[in-house]
């Protein structure tokens, strides 16, 4: 006998075969409604948005090759990645099918120059990493980790035959890269990494673990930092996948950037040849290097995500009616929708505005840590008032807001967190660090 509750809502049965299809979703072994006929009154993500958010048309300030660049990378993402993107972020798995698109955007690599790589100025780069974050923030952490940290790692630390044995194929994506810094123990104190490298005849061998590593679970290079025992600083390697001793697990339950397969890397007497030694990376400080252009592109992928929130909002609003009217005809979704507005337009402007700083080498660490820090904050902000406006609908992937709100919050906290980046820009402008407890500052000084 199956009971139900008054409101007939919900119910409880002493039937076996019942819990068996309320595991499939539905008690009676149905599969769901696809959106679009579920909810007939707004079109899903799917089929994405027009572009509705250059309110100061900051296209103006792009060259020609720019803003074409720009387009073709908006038609593909539209085209290739906004109709599964759901789909592979609920399933949190990865769409390698999509690779070859994504690879004859020829996006790959960057601002490296030559050895088959496109040699875009760092406005370029970043307004390709905006476009993909508008659609798929994970597509773009994947392209990122792959090009703004490994590919860039080799092409700023590498010799001249790593640059040549490695770069060419990473370029077209028929190899992936990660990059490996972060440890279990060790995220923004990332210089006291554990992970050594001991010198033997002939190469070296690791032992450590790594942490929260995008693309680890798949990638044929890993780009990986330990401290030689015998300096005590820090060193690179490039290590191949398959090697002896070496595993990637995937790390499982989060809830954002799901189609990233973030792994945990552990190193068991991984033997690196001396060839695969990274002759640049001789210190900490030489990740900065890196990390001075990654961070960059960091801070346009809230612009992006927030560009895609806005322009699902900006189409949803207007074709979702209530009260005899569509919400956009509300004053107060107008006000969100408007501070949803201006919040792109200073953000962009900012991450504008760092890209030329970087173009005149003008740009400093404080400089490239306020841009990411307060515009994920500004994103932050943007994305919870796009939830608003989507009522229910704003907490289903299939409109995009739940899954960007979800996706920006690992990016509020990769490549420093807010906190620390603030640090990063507060100590450039006193002269004062603060990144530890001034008890702990004075005991380290007597």
């Amino acid at each position: 006998m199956t009971i139900y509750s008054s409101n007939n809502a919900g119910y409880s049965s002493n039937n076996p075969d019942d819990s068996e299809k309320a595991k499939k979703g539905s008690y009676f072994g149905l599969p769901s409604l696809d959106v679009s006929v579920a909810f007939p009154q707004a079109t899903p993500a799917s089929i994405f948005p027009p572009c509705a958010s250059d309110y100061y048309q900051f296209d103006d300030l792009l060259t020609p090759e720019e803003q074409a660049l720009r387009m073709k990378v908006r038609e593909c993402v539209e085209k290739d990645i906004a109709p599964i993107m759901t789909e592979y972020w609920e399933k949190a798995e990865f769409p390698f099918h999509v690779v070859p698109k994504l690879a004859a955007l020829r996006i790959a690599g960057g601002t490296i120059k030559g050895y088959g790589c496109p040699g875009l100025s760092v406005t370029a780069s970043a307004i390709t990493t905006a476009e993909v974050s508008r659609v798929d923030a994970s597509c773009s952490t994947f392209i990122l980790v792959h090009s703004s940290l490994a590919m860039l790692t080799i092409a700023l630390c590498g010799s001249e035959a790593q640059k040549q044995k490695y770069l060419p194929s990473l370029a077209q994506l028929n190899t992936i890269a990660c990059w490996a810094l972060t440890e279990p123990d060790y995220g923004s104190d990332a210089s006291s990494l554990k992970t050594t490298a001991t010198k033997v005849e002939g190469g070296w061998i690791l032992e450590g673990q790594k942490r929260w590593i995008g693309n680890s679970t798949f990638a044929d290079v890993l780009i990986i930092f330990a401290r030689n025992t015998t300096t005590n600083q820090i060193n690179g390697y490039i290590v191949k996948k398959g090697a002896p001793g070496l595993t990637a697990t995937k790390i499982q339950n989060k809830i954002g950037l799901r189609i990233v397969q973030n792994g945990d890397i552990q190193f068991k007497k991984v033997f690196v040849p001396d060839e695969d030694r990274l002759p640049g990376v001789n210190s900490f400080q030489d990740t900065n290097k890196v990390l001075a252009v990654s961070r960059v592109m960091v801070a346009w992928q809230p612009i992006g995500i927030s560009m895609g929130a806005y322009d699902m909002c900006h189409r949803y609003l207007k074709e979702r009616k209530q009260f005899g009217a569509p919400l956009a005809a509300f004053q107060i979704n107008q006000q969100k929708l408007v501070e949803m507005l201006g919040n792109i337009q200073a953000m962009t402007l900012v991450g504008w505005r760092l890209c030329k700083l970087y173009e005149k080498g003008k740009m400093t660490p404080g400089h490239a840590s306020l841009a990411k820090a307060w515009i994920t904050l500004k994103a932050r902000e943007t994305l919870a008032l796009g939830r608003e406006l989507l009522g229910g609908n704003g907490i289903l992937a299939d409109f995009l807001v739940a899954k960007a709100f979800c996706d920006l919050e690992p990016i509020y906290t990769y490549e420093g967190t807010y906190d620390i980046n603030t640090l990063v820009t507060g100590r450039e402008i006193t002269g004062i660090a603060s990144f530890k407890p001034a008890a702990l500052n004075r005991r380290s000084r007597l």
